[in-house]
């Protein structure tokens, strides 16, 4: 019986210590010094339907108001990099295409949410916020190209002079990250892929990415975690062990602000004015 009872208590113990290493993460990132100082208006500080999301209105009101902006990147065609949250274009411009089928000369063609504005270029969002306020960019891939999105961006992000880190939901990009742009602020994005309706990843790949088990892979600076979806065990677990950067998102009210930030979390927030 004394044997048995070791056993299971080694066993126990080796739970543990390998749930800590995977859920480890990269600490003191001095991009931090600037990042922590904002809130960040989800898409642009937008105000539909007047101005659209991701639309180079909406990052200019976001700069007009001193906060930073959290947008989206994808790949198009011809090697350019369009802002824009989804592949498709349907929801946002009315359009049966995916803007990894098309090219900069394209996007004219395609307004957003009947509006004037029409989808921004990346180089142009970041020529509207370099020396300015800071921008939280997620890597968006589709169709296996995470590399070629991964290598597009880091370029476009060398020379630029302006506060930033980026995120995605891909570990794929962060593990290319911290391979050849280590010194970049990366964090992952997570929630409860369970409860997504809409998510056709494998059982496994659900309790992999809603755990953050990709971490000592990635060894990521943050933890960008959907906001009701943050008593998750894994995230409770690798905020305490590895002290991570939390960010929450989408955050809707300001009573969701102020009890994110109560409990250390910072906002990536929608639909309101946090100062209002």
């Amino acid at each position: 019986m004394y044997e048995v009872i070791r056993a299971l208590i080694i066993l126990f113990a080796a739970g543990w210590a390998v749930l800590y290493v995977l859920l480890s993460c990269r600490r003191g990132n001095p991009a931090w010094k600037t990042l922590l100082k904002y809130r960040y208006a989800h898409r642009g500080y937008h105000d539909k339907p007047t101005v659209p999301e991701n639309s180079m209105a909406a990052f200019r009101r976001a700069i007009e108001h001193g906060w930073g902006a959290e947008l989206d990147v994808h790949l198009m065609k011809d090697g350019n990099l369009a802002v824009i949250h989804d592949s498709s274009l349907k929801r946002t411009a009315g359009a049966d295409v995916c803007i990894e089928d098309l090219t900069k000369e394209d996007l004219a063609r395609y307004p957003l949410e009947d509006s004037r504005e029409t989808i921004p270029l990346l180089e142009d969002v970041l020529a509207l916020f370099e020396h300015k306020t800071p921008l939280i960019i997620e890597l968006k891939p589709e169709r296996g190209n995470h590399n070629e999105l991964s290598k597009a961006v880091a370029k476009r992000l060398d020379n630029y002079k302006g506060d930033f880190c980026i995120e995605s939901f891909d570990p794929r990009v962060l593990r290319w990250y911290r391979k050849r742009r280590y010194s970049f602020c990366r964090g992952q994005l997570a929630e409860d892929f369970f409860q997504d309706k809409d998510s056709h990843l494998s059982w496994i790949l659900k309790f992999i990415l809603t755990n953050l088990l990709t971490n000592v892979a990635t060894m990521p600076d943050f933890i960008a975690y959907r906001y009701e979806h943050r008593r998750n065990f894994c995230l409770t677990k690798c905020l305490k062990w590895h002290r991570a950067v939390e960010f929450n998102w989408t955050i809707r009210t300001k009573e969701q602000m102020e009890h994110a930030e109560h409990t250390g979390a910072h906002c990536i927030f929608e639909g309101f004015d946090p100062e209002g």
